[in-house]
């Protein structure tokens, strides 16, 4: 990492100006402090393991049958759809329950949250999820992979999903100049471009190698996901919705609900991960038998939450405490709200940035990211050559 400006330094000057109060980076604390710190949250972490019970178990199994009637009751609404008030109350129920599988329950099931209910209904081994990536090839991309190596650049490809450019040390190319319009369309499909990144799509078509006989197995299957999920929402819902002389907004009010349900995950994800002042690192950085302290630390100031009320954290799945759950991604996410003030608490206690803010403050920082970084350096500028996190040298 960049050695901060010694104090009274112009340097120090523009850090405090861009970045606020200097705060210590990946490599300021000591050996003894970043054991310490694991031991800390070591601890806090058994500490939920020991808790999980009843009222957890309840919450996943309530959030579960909400979800399934706000689809039930959505695609029912929409077969009358005919009436304004009809599709706007059809659109939002469908458009929830999506939300809700996707966020607070697929993504938090599949990580093995509630593995320890043993109950085989709700179990990372058999949940399936209205979504285009098969659930083993979104674990083997998402937990065997970038949460071991978040933010490691050449080694997390949730690092701008290898359409873009969100780090000063990556090299700017000029096809980074459409990187925003690249952003923008991945919004608005992301689940398909969430299921071609899980498949490791572009890499196969980069190296000119073909496809393997695995990834050509992959595809079919992807395909299949995503042509009955396409099949149910914009053909037999529809179709159901014939007699009553509402086909047209029963498709109008699917197509809405998946967009609405990619542009919003899109957005919680780029909250979590990209924003102004998260940190990244490079593979030298990182210890070949890296300490689990360290990798807590990675994961701390890599990692960005988002403010706002008990809702807000339920419609984001509880990514919007996204530095607790890249600390603990295999405990309940119902417990994440909890332990963010012992984990704040850390923070201040070690000197580090905890980095938080309310929802559109987030997004806008993260596209504030997305735009600065698809322009090319300019030479001897503020930003050339630094380092995402560390003082921006004068």
């Amino acid at each position: 990492m960049h050695a901060e400006p010694a104090a009274g330094a112009p340097g120090a000057m523009v850090a405090l100006l861009q970045h606020g109060p200097t705060h210590r980076s990946y490599g300021d604390l000591s050996d003894a402090e970043v054991e310490q710190l694991g031991r800390d949250l070591d601890a806090l972490r058994e500490q939920v393991l020991a808790s999980r019970g009843a009222r957890d178990a309840a919450y996943i199994r309530r959030l579960i049958a909400v979800q399934r009637c706000l689809e039930v009751g959505g695609r029912v609404v929409l077969l009358g759809s005919r009436s304004r008030t009809a599709w706007w109350l059809g659109t939002a129920s469908l458009t929830l329950s999506k939300v809700l599988d996707n966020m607070e329950i697929g993504h938090n099931v599949l990580h093995g949250q509630w593995d320890w209910m043993r109950d085989p209904r709700i179990h990372s081994s058999t949940w399936d999820w209205d979504h285009a990536s098969a659930p083993e090839q979104w674990r083997r991309a998402h937990n065997d992979r970038h949460h071991v190596n978040t933010n490691v650049l050449g080694k997390d490809n949730d690092l701008g999903y290898g359409i873009m450019r969100v780090d000063e040390a990556q090299e700017w190319e000029p096809r980074h100049l459409a990187q925003p319009l690249w952003n923008l369309v991945n919004a608005c499909i992301f689940e398909y471009g969430i299921a071609m990144y899980d498949l490791d799509f572009g890499d196969a078509l980069r190296s000119r190698k073909g496809l393997s006989p695995q990834l050509r197995r992959e595809l079919r299957t992807t395909a299949r996901r995503a042509g009955r999920n396409a099949f149910r929402d914009y053909v037999l819902h529809p179709l159901l919705s014939a007699p009553t002389g509402s086909a047209r907004s029963t498709l109008t009010a699917n197509l809405v609900a998946n967009l609405a349900r990619n542009v919003w995950s899109h957005s919680v994800i780029m909250c979590g991960h990209f924003p102004e002042g998260v940190e990244t690192f490079e593979v030298a950085e990182i210890d070949e038998h890296e300490t689990r302290g360290h990798w807590y630390l990675r994961q701390m100031l890599g990692s960005a939450d988002v403010s706002g009320p008990w809702l807000l954290h339920v419609l984001c799945g509880n990514l919007s405490h996204q530095i607790e759950h890249h600390l603990f991604p295999d405990l309940p996410s119902n417990r994440y709200r909890e332990i963010a003030g012992p984990v704040r608490e850390l923070f201040a206690r070690h000197g580090l940035a905890y980095q938080s803010a309310p929802l559109l403050r987030q997004v806008a920082s993260a596209w504030h990211k997305v735009l600065r970084l698809s322009l090319p350096p300019r030479p001897g500028g503020a930003h050339a050559g630094a380092r995402q996190g560390a003082p921006v040298p004068a």
